[in-house]
């Protein structure tokens, strides 16, 4: 099915344009710039895992989710060469950029892993303004003292706010918006936590997804395990997009296939079936790995939030967010073609706008139209200067980006570092 409709003009929307991992397991000063479809690349120990972990470890803390849930293990974020400083003991930074109608936000965020869990520190900052800040005073306290811009009366305001939450996400709550400086607070707070909670980590586990499952809301969850009642659902609701899956389904899967069909059984569950013919029909079960994850990541690509089991923002019109994808080991199971398949979708999907994926790909995988950030992460020079090494960070503003990850064991400037 042809997918390469004439794209509509997309109203200005918060959109993430840059990962910042200064120091997280076994990135150091690394800066990720991210295209619409942006794949990592590297040898294993790269940090590819971690960068994504990293990712959606701030999308959780954007919808209100408290650190100890985030961070089951926090004491294996910290990188091995943090060295631990008096009283305040040691932990991890990780940030973004997010563009918009507010223009370049940036949210930073320090956290402590040891001895106990806490927010470090964190800043919002938007055209050159620090619109946030907050700070760890008295390690005795279970609270941060926060200051944010107002310009009215006085410059700015004063409150402690709790040491294992993202401020930005409580903003909305706690600033009145009846200042010009407060209004410019909350629309960098808005615009970065729309596209924070806009994100979907998809995993498909096959493994999970061969057994027949309830039927409940229909939404995908990460691991794809409820794909059957997914497709029961999409099947009905939008036969233009469950039409579009089937065309997929015809290049990543052996075989004819008609139709991606939903069978009740008589326990009450369901279980999916791809169609062969009039009276032939293969469960999904008898799939190989790389066929069920080729099934799951097309779906993924080919629907949005409203079947994906994310937390949007309830306020802002679903017109105005755009889902962003994580995808770990993108090309997991999967042979050459269904990866150029699979590749060839998202391009298309993400150039539409209405969807951006960034992904990890294994080393040495073409991504047709890509153009390259060489050597990005574990970045030199001093603490804080990001930048992607050899490339200098971000390079040209592509719609496809491939970003290929070093390893700092391999490298003479990565060693030996205070």
């Amino acid at each position: 099915m042809d997918l390469d409709l004439p794209i509509p003009p997309a109203p200005v929307r918060p959109v993430l344009t840059e990962l910042r991992l200064p120091a997280y397991k076994p990135h150091r000063g690394t800066v990720l710039p991210l295209a619409p479809l942006t794949f990592l690349t590297g040898p294993s120990g790269s940090g590819k895992s971690a960068a994504l972990e990293a990712m959606a470890a701030l999308a959780r803390l954007g919808a209100g989710a408290p650190l100890g849930e985030v961070f089951p293990d926090p004491a294996s974020c910290v990188p091995e060469w943090a060295v631990a400083g008096g009283r305040q003991g040691r932990g991890f930074r990780i940030g973004c950029t997010v563009d918009g109608p507010a223009g370049p936000v940036r949210l930073d965020v320090a956290v402590r892993a040891e001895p106990e869990l806490r927010v470090q520190g964190e800043r919002l900052t938007a055209d050159g303004r620090v619109l946030l800040t907050t700070a760890l005073r008295d390690p005795r306290c279970r609270s941060v003292q926060a200051e944010w811009h107002t310009a009215g009366s006085a410059r700015v305001t004063r409150a402690p706010l709790p040491d294992d939450r993202l401020g930005t996400a409580l903003l909305p709550l706690r600033v009145a918006g009846t200042t010009e400086g407060q209004r410019q607070v909350l629309a960098a707070a808005e615009q970065v936590l729309v596209a924070l909670r806009s994100s979907f980590a998809c995993d498909p586990r096959p493994g999970r997804m061969r057994s027949p499952v309830a039927v409940g809301e229909g939404r995908l969850r990460r691991g794809c395990g409820n794909l059957a009642e997914v497709l029961r659902r999409t099947r009905g609701e939008c036969g233009t997009r469950h039409a579009a899956l089937v065309a997929a389904s015809r290049t990543g899967c052996a075989g004819a296939v008609e139709d991606l069909a939903v069978e009740d059984l008589a326990d009450g569950t369901v279980r999916a079936v791809l169609r062969r013919g009039a009276h032939t029909a293969t469960p999904v079960e008898r799939l190989g790995d790389g066929e069920l994850r080729y099934l799951a990541l097309a779906l993924v690509l080919l629907t949005g939030p409203g079947v994906l089991d994310v937390d949007p923002v309830a306020e802002v019109l679903s017109a105005r967010q755009v889902l962003t994808v994580l995808a770990d080991d993108f090309d997991r199971s999967l042979d050459r073609r269904q990866t150029a398949e699979l590749l060839a979708l998202a391009a298309r999907m993400t150039r539409r706008g209405h969807i951006r994926l960034l992904g990890a790909l294994r080393e040495g995988t073409p991504v047709p139209g890509a153009e390259g950030v060489d050597g990005a992460g574990h970045a030199g020079g001093p603490e804080g200067a990001g930048g992607a090494r050899g490339a200098g960070g971000a390079r040209g503003a592509g719609a496809v980006r491939v970003v290929h990850l070093a390893d700092e064991r391999d490298d003479p400037r990565g060693r030996d570092r205070p």
